[in-house]
């Protein structure tokens, strides 16, 4: 049995229910710190700082965090932490290509879906759109 942090899990849940990629932000780098800066953690991070920086019209630093996000998460196996790593990463590929061709061909943010394929993190997802993080609360179980 896999055990995830809950700051892991409510990082899903800002990703994919909320779409509040500031919070994505906030939770994922509370765990990485705590747990020692996991390359993997940080790939993560900087997926969900692409997406907020594009929404806010900063190309150029959505084109980074992207970048640099998937650099961090190519030397994972692409089913890890319980999602399809691999899909997302692909999905983050091709928005960064949009992204590098935007003044030729416009295009409005969008999200992306991280689909989960652990059926234990699906569970503690829908306990958690059952009882929301408080945002003081999340780092304190």
């Amino acid at each position: 049995m896999a055990a995830y942090d809950r700051l892991y899990v409510a990082y899903l849940y800002y990703f994919n229910e909320l779409r509040d990629y500031f919070e994505c932000h906030e939770v994922m780098e509370e765990l990485w710190l705590e747990e020692g800066r996991s390359p993997l953690y940080q790939g993560l991070l900087q997926i969900a700082v692409g997406l907020y920086h594009h929404a806010n019209g900063n190309v150029s630093g959505s084109i980074k965090l992207f970048s640099a996000g998937l650099d961090k998460l190519a030397p994972y196996p692409k089913d890890s932490l319980g999602i399809d790593l691999g899909k997302l990463m692909e999905e983050s590929n091709i928005y960064v290509s949009k992204l590098h061709r935007i003044k030729e061909e416009p295009f409005a943010p969008y999200d992306l879906t991280i689909h989960l394929i652990d059926p234990e993190l699906c569970d503690l997802l829908d306990e958690m759109k059952q009882h929301p993080p408080q945002h003081e609360e999340e780092g304190h179980d």
